[in-house]
């Protein structure tokens, strides 16, 4: 499809206030019913439904959002793509993820400015350069690329990290993924939610869900602030919320909500090429395309839904930030935010049924939701149309629970917990 967009439409558009602008998606009204309905405009919500319309032919959709597209976590993350996992069933998870990513802005016709900068894992003690060493040879044999770096490596490849033998923090080297890097988040949104309502998917925003709609027990449908809607199968994707949507179902899920926080700087010139993340301290940082460094945090561990950080966490991961860029001491802090993530007892998502008949659920991605957008969409979507479980959601069921048959990724999360 060629671009619609020439320069001079661009710059008559912006010198008109983009009066008349043609809208990336079509704004939807809601119809009585539905054939799916997902809560959740997001980017796993948004990818849901896209791939519903595009894998399945399942048109007849509703995606459901409070605020507006792309409001909530997708617009509050500091935007990396990753697929280094250690265990087989994340591993494959995710690099589908990736792998989805490398391929979406042919995909969508949309650029998402995807920066396959790699990332670089820093090793601060012997202990990290033998579980580096592990994990790099479980990333291999599950086929993901995965590189050991020296110390001489790590100077080379991340200028201004303090690498010297009396450094606050020591470096002993690290390791990296070469495929890894950043994709711009609203994007990501907007390319999903005009390539859906191409399709024929209707995108409602504005559109806050407060009750489920039963018949004998089964999901038929959602109560919200524009009256009711039904359907045959409703799928939530709502990320950190997820709890509070799934109980309105009646319906508890081993799933506890934190703030997540990140920064971002004053802009700089180009100096650093690539993601660095310090599981040790809880801190990472890139650059983004307009200069400023974005730097993110560990969880802020109290429950909450505020979209804010606290003070004690900016101290905290700025100290740690300093201890490894003594040069960035001057650097100002423009703004700061939080997303609110979904945590639960293995670090890994949910994606399937639910024992509430007729309702669906993708949560638990904790502080991989951005990078899972794609598969999260892709299997969310297959279970909605076919009722079977994608052979990549399998092994994170909620049944996983019960039987104890956990995925422990806390540590591949790469930030303190």
């Amino acid at each position: 499809m060629p671009n619609r967009y020439s320069a001079w439409s661009l710059l008559r558009g912006a010198l008109a206030g983009h009066r008349n602008w043609q809208g990336a998606w079509r704004e939807a009204t809601p119809k009585p019913r539905y054939d799916v309905i997902v809560v959740g405009g997001g980017g796993h919500g948004l990818a849901t439904a896209y791939y519903l319309a595009k894998n399945h032919r399942v048109t007849n959709v509703a995606v459901l959002e409070r605020g507006w597209i792309g409001g909530g976590n997708t617009g509050r993350n500091t935007t990396i793509v990753r697929s280094n996992y250690l265990y087989p069933e994340s591993a494959r998870l995710y690099d589908f993820s990736l792998k989805l990513y490398e391929g979406l802005s042919r995909d969508l016709n949309y650029n998402i400015m995807l920066s396959q900068r790699a990332l670089v894992m820093l090793a601060h003690s012997r202990h990290d350069l033998d579980s580096m060493a592990r994990w790099a040879n479980a990333m291999r044999m599950n086929g993901i690329d995965a590189d050991l770096l020296s110390l001489e490596e790590v100077r080379s490849r991340v200028p201004g990290l303090d690498t010297s033998s009396g450094a606050r923090i020591p470096v002993l080297g690290g390791f990296t993924q070469r495929r890894a890097g950043t994709a711009r988040h609203d994007a990501v949104a907007w390319g999903y939610a005009r390539a859906a309502s191409a399709l024929g998917v209707d995108i409602i925003q504005n559109c806050e869900v407060r009750g489920f709609l039963k018949e004998g027990g089964r999901v038929c449908g959602v109560q919200t602030s524009l009256g009711d809607i039904r359907a045959e199968r409703v799928g939530i994707a709502a990320a950190g919320h997820s709890s509070v949507l799934a109980e309105l179902a009646g319906l508890r899920l081993p799933v506890t909500s934190y703030a997540l926080q990140a920064l971002v700087s004053e802009p700089l010139k180009p100096l650093l090429d690539t993601v660095v993340l310090s599981p040790g301290t809880g801190g990472y940082l890139s650059q983004s395309d307009k200069g400023e460094l974005v730097i993110g945090a560990m969880l802020d561990l109290f429950p909450s839904y505020a979209q804010r950080g606290s003070f004690a966490v900016t101290q905290q991961i700025l100290a740690s930030i300093l201890a490894l860029f003594p040069a960035y001491a001057r650097l100002k802090m423009l703004r700061q935010w939080a997303g609110i993530v979904d945590v639960v007892h293995d670090s890994s998502p949910i994606i399937g049924r639910t024992p509430v008949p007729g309702l669906f659920i993708n949560c638990g991605w904790g502080t991989g939701g951005f990078k899972g957008i794609p598969v999260g969409g892709y299997t969310l979507a297959h279970v909605l149309a076919t009722g079977e479980d994608h052979p990549l959601a399998e092994p994170f069921q909620l049944e996983r629970f019960i039987s104890g048959r956990l995925i422990d990724e806390a540590a591949a999360s790469g930030i303190a917990h």
